[in-house]
Protein backbone atom coordinates (compact mmCIF):
# COMPACT_ATOMS: atom_id res chain seq x y z
CA UNK A 1 0.00 0.00 0.00
CA UNK A 2 3.02 2.41 0.84
CA UNK A 3 4.39 1.85 -2.22
CA UNK A 4 1.48 2.29 -4.72
CA UNK A 5 0.47 5.68 -2.78
CA UNK A 6 4.88 6.84 -2.85
CA UNK A 7 4.70 5.72 -6.80
CA UNK A 8 1.06 6.81 -7.58
CA UNK A 9 0.41 3.72 -8.81
CA UNK A 10 -3.19 3.78 -9.25
CA UNK A 11 -3.28 6.86 -10.69
CA UNK A 12 -0.63 6.06 -13.39
CA UNK A 13 -2.58 3.08 -14.28
CA UNK A 14 -5.29 5.58 -15.46
CA UNK A 15 -3.11 8.40 -16.72
CA UNK A 16 -0.86 6.00 -18.79
CA UNK A 17 -4.08 4.71 -20.82
CA UNK A 18 -4.69 8.43 -21.93
CA UNK A 19 -6.73 8.22 -25.32
CA UNK A 20 -7.21 4.51 -25.17
CA UNK A 21 -10.40 3.00 -25.72
CA UNK A 22 -12.28 3.59 -22.10
CA UNK A 23 -13.76 0.73 -20.07
CA UNK A 24 -16.35 2.11 -18.18
CA UNK A 25 -16.93 1.99 -14.10
CA UNK A 26 -19.10 3.36 -12.05
CA UNK A 27 -18.74 1.74 -8.59
CA UNK A 28 -22.59 0.72 -7.29
CA UNK A 29 -22.64 2.96 -4.18
CA UNK A 30 -22.63 1.82 -0.96
CA UNK A 31 -24.92 3.78 1.67
CA UNK A 32 -22.40 6.28 3.18
CA UNK A 33 -24.26 6.12 6.48
CA UNK A 34 -23.48 2.68 7.12
CA UNK A 35 -20.52 0.58 8.01
CA UNK A 36 -18.76 -1.75 5.83
CA UNK A 37 -18.63 -5.33 6.38
CA UNK A 38 -17.18 -8.55 4.87
CA UNK A 39 -20.24 -8.82 2.97
CA UNK A 40 -18.77 -5.71 0.51
CA UNK A 41 -15.19 -7.30 0.36
CA UNK A 42 -16.44 -10.58 -1.54
CA UNK A 43 -18.07 -7.62 -4.17
CA UNK A 44 -15.51 -5.55 -4.20
CA UNK A 45 -13.03 -8.06 -4.97
CA UNK A 46 -14.62 -9.12 -7.96
CA UNK A 47 -14.99 -5.61 -8.99
CA UNK A 48 -10.95 -4.53 -8.12
CA UNK A 49 -10.01 -7.83 -10.41
CA UNK A 50 -12.45 -6.81 -13.40
CA UNK A 51 -10.83 -3.55 -13.71
CA UNK A 52 -7.68 -4.41 -13.58
CA UNK A 53 -8.03 -7.01 -16.39
CA UNK A 54 -9.54 -4.57 -18.64
CA UNK A 55 -6.26 -1.77 -17.80
CA UNK A 56 -4.01 -5.03 -18.73
CA UNK A 57 -6.31 -5.71 -22.00
CA UNK A 58 -5.57 -1.63 -23.08
CA UNK A 59 -8.11 -0.06 -21.81
CA UNK A 60 -8.46 3.20 -19.60
CA UNK A 61 -10.33 2.26 -16.67
CA UNK A 62 -11.56 5.41 -14.69
CA UNK A 63 -12.50 3.39 -11.65
CA UNK A 64 -15.46 6.16 -10.27
CA UNK A 65 -16.20 5.75 -6.50
CA UNK A 66 -19.86 6.83 -5.67
CA UNK A 67 -21.65 7.26 -2.34
CA UNK A 68 -25.54 6.04 -2.21
CA UNK A 69 -27.17 9.35 0.21
CA UNK A 70 -30.83 7.53 -0.34
CA UNK A 71 -33.47 8.42 1.80
CA UNK A 72 -35.28 6.49 4.42
CA UNK A 73 -32.27 4.51 5.96
CA UNK A 74 -30.71 8.07 6.37
CA UNK A 75 -33.74 9.24 7.80
CA UNK A 76 -34.34 6.29 10.02
CA UNK A 77 -30.99 6.98 11.67
CA UNK A 78 -30.97 10.88 12.03
CA UNK A 79 -34.68 10.30 13.79
CA UNK A 80 -33.37 8.50 16.38
CA UNK A 81 -30.48 10.66 16.91
CA UNK A 82 -33.39 13.39 17.39
CA UNK A 83 -35.99 11.12 19.35
CA UNK A 84 -38.73 11.43 17.23
CA UNK A 85 -40.64 8.64 14.85
CA UNK A 86 -42.57 9.08 11.70
CA UNK A 87 -43.73 11.51 9.05
CA UNK A 88 -46.02 13.78 11.47
CA UNK A 89 -43.12 14.36 13.96
CA UNK A 90 -40.63 15.10 11.49
CA UNK A 91 -42.78 17.84 9.52
CA UNK A 92 -43.05 19.10 13.35
CA UNK A 93 -39.26 19.17 14.25
CA UNK A 94 -39.44 21.39 10.41
CA UNK A 95 -38.65 19.21 7.08
CA UNK A 96 -35.77 21.60 6.14
CA UNK A 97 -33.86 21.14 9.15
CA UNK A 98 -34.50 17.62 8.96
CA UNK A 99 -32.83 17.04 5.65
CA UNK A 100 -29.92 19.39 6.98
CA UNK A 101 -29.59 16.70 9.68
CA UNK A 102 -29.87 14.00 7.41
CA UNK A 103 -26.87 15.43 4.50
CA UNK A 104 -24.65 16.13 7.69
CA UNK A 105 -25.00 12.40 8.98
CA UNK A 106 -24.64 10.63 5.58
CA UNK A 107 -20.91 10.87 5.51
CA UNK A 108 -20.27 9.93 9.51
CA UNK A 109 -18.34 6.68 8.65
CA UNK A 110 -16.44 7.82 5.28
CA UNK A 111 -12.80 7.73 7.40
CA UNK A 112 -14.01 4.34 7.67
CA UNK A 113 -15.06 3.33 4.06
CA UNK A 114 -11.42 4.91 2.85
CA UNK A 115 -9.15 2.60 5.45
CA UNK A 116 -11.45 -0.33 4.11
CA UNK A 117 -11.11 0.41 0.67
CA UNK A 118 -7.30 0.90 1.02
CA UNK A 119 -7.11 -2.49 3.63
CA UNK A 120 -8.12 -4.88 0.71
CA UNK A 121 -6.27 -3.43 -2.26
CA UNK A 122 -9.61 -1.73 -4.20
CA UNK A 123 -8.52 0.74 -6.76
CA UNK A 124 -11.18 3.39 -6.62
CA UNK A 125 -11.17 6.84 -7.42
CA UNK A 126 -12.98 8.32 -3.62
CA UNK A 127 -11.44 11.71 -4.74
CA UNK A 128 -13.83 12.70 -6.88
CA UNK A 129 -17.09 10.53 -6.10
CA UNK A 130 -20.74 10.85 -7.84
CA UNK A 131 -22.85 11.35 -4.81
CA UNK A 132 -26.46 10.74 -5.17
CA UNK A 133 -28.03 13.80 -2.74
CA UNK A 134 -25.89 15.94 -4.93
CA UNK A 135 -28.12 18.41 -7.44
CA UNK A 136 -26.24 17.47 -10.45
CA UNK A 137 -26.99 14.00 -9.86
CA UNK A 138 -30.60 14.36 -9.29
CA UNK A 139 -31.08 16.03 -12.67
CA UNK A 140 -29.56 13.50 -14.54
CA UNK A 141 -32.51 11.11 -13.10
CA UNK A 142 -34.66 13.82 -14.38
CA UNK A 143 -33.19 13.46 -17.55
CA UNK A 144 -33.62 10.02 -17.98
CA UNK A 145 -37.42 10.44 -16.75
CA UNK A 146 -37.81 13.27 -19.39
CA UNK A 147 -36.56 11.06 -22.11
CA UNK A 148 -38.19 7.76 -20.89
CA UNK A 149 -41.35 10.55 -21.27
CA UNK A 150 -40.51 11.84 -24.53
CA UNK A 151 -40.59 8.19 -25.90
CA UNK A 152 -44.01 7.85 -24.49
CA UNK A 153 -42.17 5.02 -21.92
CA UNK A 154 -43.34 6.21 -18.62
CA UNK A 155 -46.86 5.57 -17.30
CA UNK A 156 -49.05 6.20 -14.06
CA UNK A 157 -50.80 3.95 -12.12
CA UNK A 158 -50.92 1.21 -8.71
CA UNK A 159 -48.92 -1.47 -7.69
CA UNK A 160 -50.09 -3.33 -4.29
CA UNK A 161 -47.38 -3.60 -2.49
CA UNK A 162 -46.75 -4.35 1.34
CA UNK A 163 -46.68 -0.61 3.25
CA UNK A 164 -46.33 0.50 6.60
CA UNK A 165 -48.37 3.21 8.39
CA UNK A 166 -45.84 3.78 10.69
CA UNK A 167 -42.82 4.69 8.38
CA UNK A 168 -45.03 5.92 5.84
CA UNK A 169 -43.13 3.50 2.81
CA UNK A 170 -43.15 0.71 1.10
CA UNK A 171 -41.36 -2.42 1.62
CA UNK A 172 -39.14 -5.01 -0.50
CA UNK A 173 -40.03 -8.92 -0.06
CA UNK A 174 -36.75 -9.31 1.59
CA UNK A 175 -37.82 -6.49 3.72
CA UNK A 176 -41.34 -7.77 4.45
CA UNK A 177 -39.38 -11.53 5.55
CA UNK A 178 -37.80 -10.28 7.83
CA UNK A 179 -40.69 -8.96 10.06
CA UNK A 180 -43.05 -12.24 10.47
CA UNK A 181 -45.21 -12.60 13.59
CA UNK A 182 -47.64 -15.01 15.02
CA UNK A 183 -50.53 -13.13 15.88
CA UNK A 184 -54.65 -13.90 16.30
CA UNK A 185 -56.81 -11.89 14.01
CA UNK A 186 -60.64 -11.42 14.16
CA UNK A 187 -62.16 -13.16 10.42
CA UNK A 188 -65.31 -12.76 9.66
CA UNK A 189 -68.19 -14.25 7.45
CA UNK A 190 -70.91 -11.38 5.91
CA UNK A 191 -74.00 -11.42 4.20
CA UNK A 192 -74.13 -10.09 0.62
CA UNK A 193 -77.86 -9.63 0.02
CA UNK A 194 -78.99 -10.84 -3.62
CA UNK A 195 -80.38 -7.32 -4.78
CA UNK A 196 -84.52 -7.40 -4.61
CA UNK A 197 -84.62 -9.97 -2.99
CA UNK A 198 -86.40 -10.91 0.42
CA UNK A 199 -84.36 -13.16 2.63
CA UNK A 200 -81.42 -14.52 -0.39
CA UNK A 201 -77.76 -13.90 0.65
CA UNK A 202 -74.06 -14.24 -0.79
CA UNK A 203 -71.71 -15.55 2.10
CA UNK A 204 -68.32 -14.15 1.67
CA UNK A 205 -65.60 -14.89 4.44
CA UNK A 206 -62.41 -12.07 4.61
CA UNK A 207 -59.20 -12.04 6.55
CA UNK A 208 -58.95 -8.67 7.19
CA UNK A 209 -62.82 -7.33 8.26
CA UNK A 210 -60.96 -3.96 7.88
CA UNK A 211 -61.65 -3.84 3.77
CA UNK A 212 -65.21 -4.59 3.75
CA UNK A 213 -65.92 -0.65 3.83
CA UNK A 214 -64.22 -0.60 0.90
CA UNK A 215 -65.89 -3.86 -1.14
CA UNK A 216 -66.25 -3.47 -4.61
CA UNK A 217 -67.69 -6.61 -5.84
CA UNK A 218 -68.06 -10.13 -4.80
CA UNK A 219 -65.95 -13.34 -7.24
CA UNK A 220 -66.80 -16.68 -7.81
CA UNK A 221 -65.45 -19.26 -10.16
CA UNK A 222 -67.01 -20.27 -12.96
CA UNK A 223 -66.90 -23.88 -13.04
CA UNK A 224 -67.02 -24.30 -9.57
CA UNK A 225 -70.79 -25.54 -8.07
CA UNK A 226 -72.82 -24.15 -6.00
CA UNK A 227 -75.79 -23.79 -4.13
CA UNK A 228 -78.42 -22.05 -2.35
CA UNK A 229 -79.52 -23.48 1.25
CA UNK A 230 -82.16 -22.42 3.27
CA UNK A 231 -80.98 -22.33 7.08
CA UNK A 232 -83.25 -20.38 9.88
CA UNK A 233 -85.38 -18.36 7.13
CA UNK A 234 -83.11 -17.50 4.67
CA UNK A 235 -81.19 -18.91 2.04
CA UNK A 236 -77.06 -18.75 1.11
CA UNK A 237 -74.77 -19.11 -1.82
CA UNK A 238 -72.00 -20.79 -0.99
CA UNK A 239 -69.80 -23.17 -2.72
CA UNK A 240 -70.95 -26.85 -2.48
CA UNK A 241 -67.79 -28.30 -0.73
CA UNK A 242 -68.00 -25.66 1.82
CA UNK A 243 -71.95 -25.79 2.19
CA UNK A 244 -71.47 -28.06 5.65
CA UNK A 245 -68.38 -26.40 7.27
CA UNK A 246 -70.26 -22.93 6.70
CA UNK A 247 -73.97 -23.88 7.50
CA UNK A 248 -73.06 -27.34 9.68
CA UNK A 249 -75.19 -30.09 9.06
CA UNK A 250 -78.80 -28.62 9.01
CA UNK A 251 -80.23 -26.93 5.64
CA UNK A 252 -82.30 -27.62 3.10
CA UNK A 253 -80.43 -27.08 -0.27
CA UNK A 254 -82.91 -25.46 -2.42
CA UNK A 255 -80.90 -25.30 -5.58
CA UNK A 256 -77.85 -26.31 -7.65
CA UNK A 257 -76.30 -23.39 -9.68
CA UNK A 258 -72.22 -23.52 -11.53
CA UNK A 259 -70.18 -20.45 -10.89
CA UNK A 260 -71.35 -18.20 -14.17
CA UNK A 261 -74.85 -18.68 -13.08
CA UNK A 262 -74.30 -15.64 -10.63
CA UNK A 263 -72.24 -13.95 -13.10
CA UNK A 264 -73.43 -9.74 -12.85
CA UNK A 265 -76.15 -10.72 -10.42
CA UNK A 266 -76.34 -7.64 -8.33
CA UNK A 267 -76.07 -6.85 -4.25
CA UNK A 268 -76.46 -4.75 -1.42
CA UNK A 269 -72.96 -3.96 0.05
CA UNK A 270 -72.83 -4.59 3.57
CA UNK A 271 -71.54 -1.29 3.97
CA UNK A 272 -73.57 1.82 2.41
CA UNK A 273 -70.65 4.57 2.65
CA UNK A 274 -69.09 3.83 -0.94
CA UNK A 275 -70.99 3.62 -3.95
CA UNK A 276 -69.27 2.87 -6.99
CA UNK A 277 -70.10 3.91 -10.36
CA UNK A 278 -69.39 0.56 -11.55
CA UNK A 279 -69.54 -2.53 -8.56
CA UNK A 280 -71.43 -4.66 -6.35
CA UNK A 281 -72.02 -6.97 -8.50
CA UNK A 282 -70.82 -10.56 -9.07
CA UNK A 283 -67.67 -11.63 -11.07
CA UNK A 284 -65.99 -14.24 -11.78
CA UNK A 285 -62.74 -15.25 -11.42
CA UNK A 286 -60.00 -17.86 -11.72
CA UNK A 287 -58.49 -18.12 -8.37
CA UNK A 288 -61.21 -18.53 -6.13
CA UNK A 289 -61.28 -22.25 -4.74
CA UNK A 290 -63.43 -24.56 -2.69
CA UNK A 291 -60.07 -25.21 -0.25
CA UNK A 292 -61.16 -22.40 2.20
CA UNK A 293 -63.81 -19.55 2.95
CA UNK A 294 -66.81 -20.02 1.04
CA UNK A 295 -66.49 -19.99 -2.47
CA UNK A 296 -67.15 -16.19 -2.44
CA UNK A 297 -64.58 -13.82 -1.96
CA UNK A 298 -65.37 -10.36 -1.06
CA UNK A 299 -62.91 -8.26 -3.04
CA UNK A 300 -61.59 -4.28 -2.02
CA UNK A 301 -59.79 -2.51 -4.90
CA UNK A 302 -56.78 -1.08 -3.05
CA UNK A 303 -55.85 -3.64 -0.93
CA UNK A 304 -54.56 -6.70 -2.22
CA UNK A 305 -52.81 -7.69 -5.94
CA UNK A 306 -55.53 -10.16 -7.30
CA UNK A 307 -58.16 -7.51 -5.89
CA UNK A 308 -56.41 -5.17 -7.90
CA UNK A 309 -55.80 -6.97 -10.95
CA UNK A 310 -59.71 -8.02 -11.08
CA UNK A 311 -60.75 -4.65 -10.54
CA UNK A 312 -58.69 -3.28 -13.92
CA UNK A 313 -59.71 -6.95 -15.93
CA UNK A 314 -63.98 -5.80 -15.45
CA UNK A 315 -63.47 -2.06 -15.67
CA UNK A 316 -64.68 -1.31 -11.99
CA UNK A 317 -64.17 1.56 -10.02
CA UNK A 318 -61.49 1.83 -8.03
CA UNK A 319 -61.01 3.94 -4.92
CA UNK A 320 -59.24 3.51 -1.60
CA UNK A 321 -60.84 5.22 2.09
CA UNK A 322 -57.29 4.65 4.08
CA UNK A 323 -55.06 7.39 4.18
CA UNK A 324 -51.17 6.99 4.09
CA UNK A 325 -51.45 7.05 7.79
CA UNK A 326 -53.11 3.67 7.51
CA UNK A 327 -56.49 5.53 8.89
CA UNK A 328 -59.87 5.69 7.56
CA UNK A 329 -60.47 8.31 5.59
CA UNK A 330 -63.52 10.69 5.85
CA UNK A 331 -65.27 8.27 3.54
CA UNK A 332 -65.87 5.68 6.25
CA UNK A 333 -67.59 8.12 9.12
CA UNK A 334 -67.85 6.20 11.68
CA UNK A 335 -64.03 4.86 11.50
CA UNK A 336 -62.79 8.11 10.09
CA UNK A 337 -59.29 8.77 11.40
CA UNK A 338 -58.81 5.17 13.08
CA UNK A 339 -56.23 2.56 12.13
CA UNK A 340 -58.20 0.36 10.32
CA UNK A 341 -56.51 -2.86 12.04
CA UNK A 342 -57.68 -1.49 15.31
CA UNK A 343 -61.01 -1.69 13.86
CA UNK A 344 -61.77 -5.33 13.40
CA UNK A 345 -63.88 -5.52 16.54
CA UNK A 346 -65.94 -2.62 15.09
CA UNK A 347 -66.49 -3.59 12.14
CA UNK A 348 -67.91 -6.77 13.00
CA UNK A 349 -70.06 -5.53 15.66
CA UNK A 350 -71.46 -3.23 12.93
CA UNK A 351 -72.34 -5.94 11.00
CA UNK A 352 -73.67 -7.99 13.77
CA UNK A 353 -76.10 -4.79 14.73
CA UNK A 354 -77.26 -4.55 11.29
CA UNK A 355 -77.76 -8.51 11.03
CA UNK A 356 -75.22 -8.82 8.36
CA UNK A 357 -72.87 -11.15 10.36
CA UNK A 358 -72.97 -14.59 9.64
CA UNK A 359 -70.33 -16.06 11.54
CA UNK A 360 -67.08 -14.41 13.25
CA UNK A 361 -63.64 -16.48 14.81
CA UNK A 362 -60.30 -15.43 16.31
CA UNK A 363 -57.47 -17.38 14.02
CA UNK A 364 -53.87 -17.52 14.67
CA UNK A 365 -51.92 -17.10 12.04
CA UNK A 366 -47.75 -15.86 10.86
CA UNK A 367 -48.56 -11.88 9.58
CA UNK A 368 -46.07 -9.28 8.35
CA UNK A 369 -44.94 -6.97 10.65
CA UNK A 370 -42.51 -3.67 9.81
CA UNK A 371 -38.70 -4.76 10.27
CA UNK A 372 -38.11 -1.19 11.24
CA UNK A 373 -40.66 -0.12 13.92
CA UNK A 374 -42.93 -3.14 14.73
CA UNK A 375 -45.97 -1.83 12.56
CA UNK A 376 -48.37 -3.92 10.99
CA UNK A 377 -47.85 -3.85 7.34
CA UNK A 378 -51.00 -3.03 5.04
CA UNK A 379 -51.34 -4.31 1.51
CA UNK A 380 -51.70 -1.09 -0.44
CA UNK A 381 -52.14 0.25 -3.41
CA UNK A 382 -49.55 2.88 -4.13
CA UNK A 383 -49.97 5.25 -6.90
CA UNK A 384 -46.60 5.17 -9.08
CA UNK A 385 -44.64 5.98 -11.86
CA UNK A 386 -43.59 3.43 -14.12
CA UNK A 387 -41.77 2.63 -17.20
CA UNK A 388 -42.73 0.56 -19.51
CA UNK A 389 -39.56 -1.78 -19.85
CA UNK A 390 -41.92 -4.84 -21.61
CA UNK A 391 -41.77 -2.44 -24.70
CA UNK A 392 -37.85 -2.92 -24.80
CA UNK A 393 -38.00 -6.72 -24.31
CA UNK A 394 -37.04 -7.78 -27.55
CA UNK A 395 -33.53 -5.17 -27.52
CA UNK A 396 -33.03 -6.28 -23.91
CA UNK A 397 -32.61 -9.91 -25.42
CA UNK A 398 -30.96 -8.56 -28.38
CA UNK A 399 -28.00 -7.32 -26.59
CA UNK A 400 -28.21 -9.57 -24.09
CA UNK A 401 -27.09 -12.42 -26.94
CA UNK A 402 -24.16 -10.28 -26.98
CA UNK A 403 -22.70 -10.51 -23.47
CA UNK A 404 -20.63 -13.55 -22.28
CA UNK A 405 -22.38 -14.40 -19.36
CA UNK A 406 -20.98 -16.20 -16.63
CA UNK A 407 -22.63 -19.12 -15.06
CA UNK A 408 -24.20 -19.44 -18.76
CA UNK A 409 -27.57 -20.23 -16.92
CA UNK A 410 -27.81 -16.81 -16.03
Amino acid sequence: KDFWNAENVFRRSMDEREGAETFVFYEGPPTANGLPHAGHVLGRVIKDFVGRYKTMQGYQVLRKGGWDTHGLPVELEVEKQLGISGKQEIEEYGVEKFIEKCKESVFNYEKEWREFTESIGYWLDMDDPYVTLQNRYIESVWYILSDLHKRDLLSKGHRVTPYCPSCQTTLSSHEVAQGYEDVKDLSATAKFKVKGSENEFFLGWTTTPWTLPANVTLAVHSDLDYIKAKKDGEVYIVAEALAEKNLGEEYEVVSKHKGSEFKDVEYVAPFPFVKPERGHFVVEADFVNAESGTGVVHIAPAYGEDDYNLVKEHNLSFFNVVDGQGRYTEDIPPFQGRFVKDCDVDIVKYLANEGLLFHKEKYEHSYPHCWRCDSPLLYYAIESWFIKTTELKDQFLENNQQVDWHPSHI
